[in-house]
């Protein structure tokens, strides 16, 4: 997994919600969220994103981006954002290609059967394109708003 100090991969484009090629390069100048979670519309990543739906405008007014990341469909993800409201960008990494250069797809293991699935993490990018706060293998309950915590307290 790409820890503090790395920069982040550039040159991997996959689809948003509104299947627009979006790269991180596209956000070059900004601070980033990057959240990656495991599947549209379950209860622990339901939880997540209405949590940064209701913290974006706070984030927003910070000068920071929140983009999630999962490896559904664009149709999962125009359902998934229509049912709950959702107000960021959702990008669709179907080939784990973003997944892998962040390291979130790894070997999980759930009542003693392994496979492989997206860790739930996030990353605070700066807008140089470093890394500069991961939250690691994240539980949801008040996750979000430690991540805005945080970023109040690096930029304002």
């Amino acid at each position: 997994m790409l820890t503090e100090g790395d920069k982040v991969p550039t040159d991997i484009a996959i689809e948003n919600q509104k299947d627009e090629n979006i790269s991180l390069s596209d956000y070059k100048g900004k601070f980033i969220v990057l959240y990656f979670y495991p599947k549209d519309d379950t209860p622990g990543c339901t939880k997540e994103a209405c949590s940064f739906r209701d913290f974006n405008e706070d984030i927003k007014n910070l000068g920071v981006e929140v983009i999630g990341v999962s490896k559904d469909s664009i149709d999962s993800h125009d359902k998934f954002i229509e049912k709950h409201k959702l107000n960021f960008t959702i990008l669709s990494d179907d080939k784990m290609e973003l997944q892998k250069a962040f390291g979130v797809w790894q070997e999980k293991s759930m009542f003693g059967k392994k496979y492989m699935g997206t860790v739930r993490s996030t990353f605070i990018i700066n807008p140089e394109g470093s890394i500069i706060k991961v939250w690691p293998d994240v539980k949801v309950n008040g996750h979000v708003e430690e991540v805005f915590e945080y970023l109040k307290s690096i930029i304002s």
